[in-house]
């Protein structure tokens, strides 16, 4: 067994809108250390965004965007056709503003994670992550890019000069060829906190995962796990996360 010194617990937050809330965010910071925030894309909007960073702050939890496409209806979980450089300007635009809201609340950016349909794509395709990595890079070299590990988005960081995270998660199934299980099918999930907390155990102490329908058994080696905050009972899996990592002797701590 090889045990992580280190890991970072992150999660996707910021995603209420309007008068529309989404998932507990002020439970959710007691648990995490870095926070993922919608930049108004697929949800979120400017009050939320500040009031989201606020709470972050406050309790010396790291700040990162979480751009998507531009799909508030869809919740940004649907693919779409934009080409590199008017994504590569429309990424730009929402990590910008983010940044601009830390800045002002007395923080700084620390990372940058794509949602959804737009961080699936950009594991896949590779001119996708460089339409990513160039716009973060144009705005920061400083921030760090979070992505899937094993994806297109490490080779795109590495071209743009940019460190990278690769991310694991610990609420949703694996295909054996490493990428998540879509949404659509059945058991991609894992709402049961025990489920998940024994999910990030084995990534960080046996850089491994188990998928598939016999159980076989993937490598994938991460500095940071997601939690992601719409997932049913998100602040009961945090907890137990965050409780059993640390009770195995894994520091919790975000990404520098």
């Amino acid at each position: 067994m090889t045990a992580a010194a280190t890991i970072d617990l992150n999660c996707d937050m910021g995603e209420s809108f309007g008068v529309w809330r989404s998932a507990d965010d002020e439970q959710l910071l007691e648990w995490v250390t870095s926070a993922n925030i919608a930049c108004g894309f697929h949800a979120g909007d400017p009050n939320v965004m500040e009031a989201t960073t606020k709470a972050a702050l406050q309790r010396a939890v790291a700040v990162g965007a979480h751009p998507s496409y531009p799909d508030l209806a869809g919740f940004g979980r649907r693919s779409m056709r934009v080409e590199p450089a008017d994504l590569e300007r429309l990424v730009l635009y929402q990590i910008s503003a983010l940044a601009g809201i830390v800045s002002a609340c007395g923080g700084r950016l620390r990372h940058v994670k794509p949602h959804g349909a737009l961080y699936n794509d950009a594991a896949q395709d590779a001119e996708k992550a460089r339409a990513v990595a160039r716009a973060v890079a144009r705005l920061d070299k400083q921030l760090i890019f979070v992505g899937l590990a094993g994806s297109q988005m490490q080779a795109a960081a590495n071209a743009a000069g940019l460190r990278f995270a690769a991310e694991a998660f610990c609420d949703r199934a694996y295909e054996t060829d490493g990428s998540l299980r879509r949404r659509s099918l059945a058991h991609a999930l894992h709402a049961d906190p025990a489920a998940a907390a024994s999910q990030a155990l084995d990534i960080a102490l046996h850089r491994r995962v188990t998928c598939g329908a016999a159980n076989e058994q993937i490598e994938i080696s991460a500095q940071t796990i997601c939690v992601h905050g719409d997932t049913p009972g998100a602040v009961a899996i945090a907890r137990a996360v965050r409780q059993a990592l640390a009770g195995a002797g894994v520091l919790v701590k975000a990404l520098d």
